[in-house]
């Protein structure tokens, strides 16, 4: 299975080169997006990778209330309109309610559902159907707590409103409990047996929710330096892509510091990660 948009010749799935979706975990400014966005289009037209810049206008599931959210949606979207139409890329960016969806589709050429969010009937269909009217594709993260093969009836609910093949799914761990998330590489092919192609979200996989000591438990917790360890394991694994975030400063990042990775460390990862792929491909 191979998905395209076509108006930027951004591919994912058998035969095709590793995908890129990165950016930076939520919209902080224009300016630090744009910074962050020019490394990696940069870094992937370097390597010969289709790249899709990713940013959050809103990140609702957060561990405190006071904690940075993001823009909101109008600011949101006009910032990443603005990133689209400079860098001339295609932007990836996730939504939370139905209500959202027409909005989001109209900017996003994919259009991202939560993981804690991805059984969310009204959600799946608002989305699958205002991505597939403005030719787009979907990215479903499996849940913390879903199955991989459990997946077919996200894949099956879409189908049922859409009539071409428009899904990418995302691995990004499993929870136990106990402040960690646990990656099984198994995972990419079981859903990849659905018909649908696999990314690996590396970032958020290293997550400790609700276990930043800097915070008191307030914020989630991450382990940095576990990001490239998982992502190379997963391409290895037999992934169609690879999902990552970056900061200018990763320490000072509003959210999700300690799992988010210095864009300088960019090119030389994604140049790992292709080696690994096209040597499992």
């Amino acid at each position: 299975m191979a998905l395209e948009l076509k108006n930027y010749k951004w591919q994912i799935g058998t035969g095709q080169p590793m995908a890129v979706i990165a950016g930076a975990n939520v919209l902080e400014s224009l300016e630090e997006a744009l910074t962050i966005g020019r490394a990696l289009k940069s870094a992937c037209s370097d390597l010969g990778l289709p790249y899709a810049f990713k940013a959050s206008f809103d990140k609702a599931n957060r561990s405190s209330i006071k904690s940075f959210r993001g823009p909101g949606l109008e600011a949101g979207l006009s910032m990443l309109h603005t990133i689209k139409t400079e860098l001339d890329v295609p932007i990836c960016t996730d939504l939370h309610t139905p209500e959202q969806a027409d909005a989001v589709a109209d900017v996003a050429d994919i259009v991202q559902i939560p993981a804690f969010l991805c059984r969310q009937t009204d959600l799946v269909i608002a989305a699958a159907k205002a991505t597939d009217q403005a030719g787009g594709l979907l990215h479903v993260k499996k849940a913390q707590f879903l199955a991989p093969w459990d997946c077919k009836n996200i894949i099956s609910k879409i189908g049922e409103v859409v009539s071409r093949d428009m899904v990418i799914m995302c691995e990004r761990g499993s929870s136990f409990g106990y402040n960690n998330l646990v990656v099984d590489p198994l995972a990419i092919s079981e859903m990849q047996k659905l018909g649908v192609p696999v990314t690996i979200d590396a970032t958020h996989a290293v997550q400790l929710p609700g276990a930043n000591p800097l915070t008191g438990g307030t914020s989630t917790g991450g382990r940095r330096d576990g990001v490239p360890l998982i992502a190379k394991a997963c391409i290895a694994a037999g992934a169609d892509g690879v999902f990552l975030e970056f900061h200018t400063e990763p320490d000072k990042a509003k959210c999700d510091a300690p799992s988010c990775l210095p864009i300088t460390a960019a090119h030389d990862l994604l140049t790992t990660l292709k080696a690994v792929h096209e040597a499992v491909a």
